[in-house]
C-alpha cells in the first residue's frame, strides 16, 4: 500500500447525476465546449461571463471537469474553463501504444492555453491539477498572472537512482495489465459504494457529483470513461531537484489551500516546496482531500479574496 500522500481518489462519473446545491444570484448550468490541442480533444465546462477573469481549471487524477461544479459559481466575475484533461471525463485518450507522462499533462495544459487564445491567466489545480498549473507558471511564467493551489505543490518524485527500477517495474506493470478487457460494472450504485470507501474520505454528493461525467453506459452496465492506461505507474518521475526549480521560476502571486484532514507528503518536503515559490500564502481549511468539492463554501471566499487584489 503505497503512502497516503501517494493516493489519490479513483473517481469519475456517470450522465444524469448533479450537484444540488445552490449559489444565490449565481448560473447554474454551465456551457460545454471543446479544445483542439496537439494530439488531444479537450472537452470542458465553462462558467462565468465571457468577459470575465480568465481562470483555468484542472481537476485531479482520474477526476474530471465537474470537481469544480460548486467551486466555480463561487467566484463571482470569473470565467472558469474546467477541463477534463487528457484520457480524462469526455477529453480523448492518448494515441494507441502511448501512456501519461505528466509532463504531456503540462504541455496539453499550455495547447490548452493557446486555443483558448489567452495571452495570460490564472491557473487554479487540485491535487494532480494543482502539480500541472505549478510546473506550467514554472515553465510559462509569464503567461500565468495568479496561481491556486489545491492540496498539492507540484509532482511526484523520484530520486535519480532509483530511476532505472521505476522504468523496469513500470514497464513490467504494462505488459501485465495491457491485455486485460475493459472493466464493466454492473450498475452506477455498485461504483459509489465502491468510492465511498476511498481514502480521500468523498461525500456522498461529491461522489454523486463526480459520477456525474466519468462512467458510460455499455452491454450488462456501465465503464469508466477514464483511459485505463492513467492507472499504469509512471515510467519516470521529475527529481525533486528538478520541481524545485520549476517552483523557483513562478512570479506570480500564489495561494495554497491545505485540508486539515487532507494527504500529506513528508513535511521536509512540503516546507521545502513552498519556500522555494517567492510570493506564497497558505491557508489550511477544515476537510479532507477534496474539500473544494465537499464543501466549496469553505474554499471560497479565500480563493474569491486572493483573485479580487489582482
Amino acid at each position: 500500500m503505497p503512502p497516503l500522500w501517494e493516493v489519490h481518489a479513483f473517481v469519475c462519473g456517470y450522465p444524469g447525476l448533479r450537484r444540488t446545491d445552490t449559489v444565490p444570484g449565481a448560473v447554474q448550468t454551465p456551457e460545454e465546449t471543446t479544445l483542439d490541442v496537439p494530439g488531444f480533444e479537450l472537452a470542458a465546462r465553462v462558467w462565468g461571463p465571457p468577459d470575465g477573469r480568465r481562470v483555468l481549471a484542472l481537476h485531479g487524477w482520474l477526476d474530471n471537469a465537474a470537481t469544480f461544479d460548486g467551486l466555480a459559481p463561487r467566484l463571482p466575475g470569473c470565467r472558469i474553463v474546467a477541463l477534463d484533461m487528457p484520457g480524462h471525463g469526455h477529453s480523448s485518450h492518448a494515441a494507441p501504444g502511448a501512456v501519461y507522462p505528466f509532463i504531456d499533462f503540462v504541455a496539453a495544459t499550455h495547447g490548452a492555453l493557446d486555443a483558448l487564445g489567452w495571452g495570460t491567466c490564472t491557473l487554479m489545480g487540485h491535487s494532480l491539477g494543482s502539480s500541472v498549473c505549478a510546473t506550467l507558471a514554472g515553465t510559462t511564467p509569464e503567461r500565468v498572472d495568479r496561481l491556486v493551489l489545491l492540496e498539492g505543490v507540484g509532482p511526484l518524485t523520484t530520486a535519480a537512482a532509483d530511476a532505472p527500477e521505476r522504468l523496469a517495474g513500470a514497464l513490467r506493470e504494462q505488459a501485465r495489465k495491457q491485455a486485460r478487457p475493459m472493466t464493466t460494472y454492473p450498475d452506477v450504485a455498485h461504483v459509489a459504494k465502491a468510492l465511498a470507501f476511498s481514502p480521500s474520505m468523498l461525500t456522498p454528493e461529491s461522489i454523486q457529483t463526480l459520477l456525474g461525467r466519468g462512467l458510460r453506459p455499455t452491454e450488462g452496465g456501465v465503464q469508466w470513461r477514464s483511459d485505463r492506461r492513467l492507472r499504469y505507474a509512471s515510467r519516470s518521475r521529475l527529481t525533486e531537484a528538478q520541481v524545485l526549480a520549476f517552483l523557483g521560476r513562478i512570479d506570480c502571486p500564489t495561494l495554497l489551500i491545505v485540508a486539515k484532514d487532507g494527504l500529506r507528503m513528508p513535511e521536509a518536503v512540503m516546507a521545502a516546496r513552498i519556500a522555494a515559490i517567492t510570493d506564497l500564502e497558505s491557508v489550511e481549511v477544515p476537510g479532507h482531500h477534496h474539500v473544494h468539492l465537499d464543501a466549496p463554501q469553505t474554499v471560497a471566499p479565500a480563493v474569491a479574496t486572493f483573485l479580487e487584489r489582482g
